[in-house]
């Protein structure tokens, strides 16, 4: 691998993005990093009733496939940046694309609930480390553009999404619901050896220098907002994630129609993930995209728990479009609230962690619903209230004060 990089300067040259200016091979990097992210994710809901019924899990534990990975994304975000500093950037992404890789093949021999549990849990683990970094990263790199990049890589990781629901019901008819869930190694062996190749290699600020210190964000009030923000409103991913196609087989509609339906959710985030980023860019001030995705949102989600059968296509598409618009528009906001690279990761790093630690809990407490007797239904009105909140919420982020809720001059 080492003469292999020692043949290829010129290409890993290109990688390495000069200030203000936006390199191919770099940014082409940061999308296939994206799409990795969420596969081993969706995939699982589209055939969670065969898993059910073949290994044997009740509600709630089948939530926990969609629940723990998004604890561990919430508890890495915390540590990821110092596992870089500690071991640099290269590493740590590479060591979460082996962990990423290994919870995905160990799908196809796992024999009981618990184990595929704990296969999520691996992959949760690598893909919450990558997604610590990455903001970061991508603040560095594209400093003049990060509302272009940050917009690339969200619709990227969303995509994946979409890829991971489609395939996995016609990998099932192949091969069974074992071959949709393990396969998702792949791609992954393939951007580990493209990142091990091509990445620009870590700076000397990324490892040296004084370092953000994330404790300080504890005491922060705007970091807070920032965070419970970015949680309780992508709640609402988690939720549809791990319950969409359960919920419309409960409405008597077909395996193959039901993960459809969330591709078609991916599809239409991945849309808006790009696409409100591109909007939003000549105005610092994000509120109104923000409060459009959210509203957006609350359609999707009221038609739902109203009228599911009177157009679940276009409930899925509003619901997805503003759930894709809000994830990238709420880490750029994050990433605008300071100036400087390290500082600006290490807030999106806390504002992350602490969101993913929110949002886990929503697939779990429909589990908990369901098992007790509840049904979707309360769960969609559950998530309606969250973002009447959050809306309000939306209305304290003037880009005025952004570096003075920072404690920054």
């Amino acid at each position: 691998m080492r003469a292999m990089t020692e043949r290829a300067p010129a290409f890993i040259a290109a990688g390495v993005p000069r200030a203000g200016k936006v390199s191919l091979a770099a940014l082409l990097l940061l999308v296939l990093l994206g799409l990795n992210l969420r596969p081993f994710l969706t995939s699982v809901g589209p055939v969670l009733d065969l898993v059910r019924a073949d290994i044997g899990l009740d509600f709630r534990a089948a939530a926990m496939l969609t629940t723990l990975p998004f604890v561990l994304m919430g508890l890495m975000a915390f540590i990821g940046i110092g596992v870089a500093r500690r071991f640099g950037e290269r590493q740590a992404l590479t060591g979460a694309l082996l962990l990423l890789m290994l919870g995905c093949v160990s799908r196809a021999v796992v024999k009981d609930g618990a184990q595929l549990i704990a296969c999520a849990g691996i992959a949760g683990t690598g893909v919450a480390v990558i997604q610590a970094l990455v903001p970061g990263i991508a603040k560095r790199w594209f400093p003049q553009q990060i509302a272009m990049a940050m917009g690339l890589y969200s619709a990227a990781l969303v995509g994946g999404g979409a890829l991971g629901s489609l395939a996995s019901t016609w990998l099932n008819s192949y091969g069974g619901w074992r071959l949709g869930l393990s396969i998702w190694a792949l791609p992954a062996l393939a951007v580990l050896l493209l990142w091990l190749l091509c990445a620009p290699r870590t700076p000397p600020q990324a490892t040296g220098g004084p370092a953000p210190v994330l404790s300080r964000f504890f005491r922060n009030k705007r970091a807070w907002q920032l965070a419970v923000y970015f949680g309780l409103t992508n709640s609402g991913y988690s939720s549809l994630v791990a319950w969409l196609p359960s919920f419309y087989q409960q409405q008597s509609m077909g395996l193959q129609a039901s993960g459809n339906l969330l591709a078609w959710l991916a599809m239409f985030q991945a849309t808006a993930a790009f696409a409100m980023p591109m909007l939003a860019r000549r105005s610092a001030d994000r509120r109104g995209p923000l409060l459009l995705t959210i509203a957006l949102q609350t359609v999707g989600f009221a038609g739902f728990a109203l009228a599911p059968n009177a157009a679940p296509w276009v409930w899925v598409a509003l619901a997805g479009f503003g759930l894709g618009g809000f994830f990238s528009l709420s880490l750029i906001v994050a990433l605008d609230h300071l100036p400087g690279a390290q500082a600006a990761g290490t807030l999106a790093a806390f504002v992350q962690g602490v969101g993913f630690l929110l949002a886990s809990s929503a697939p779990w407490l429909i589990g908990w619903l369901l098992d007790s007797g509840g049904s979707f239904i309360t769960g969609w009105w559950l998530h309606i209230g969250v973002l009447v909140v959050m809306a309000v919420l939306t209305l304290n982020f003037s880009p005025a004060g952004y570096r003075r809720s920072m404690g920054e001059r």
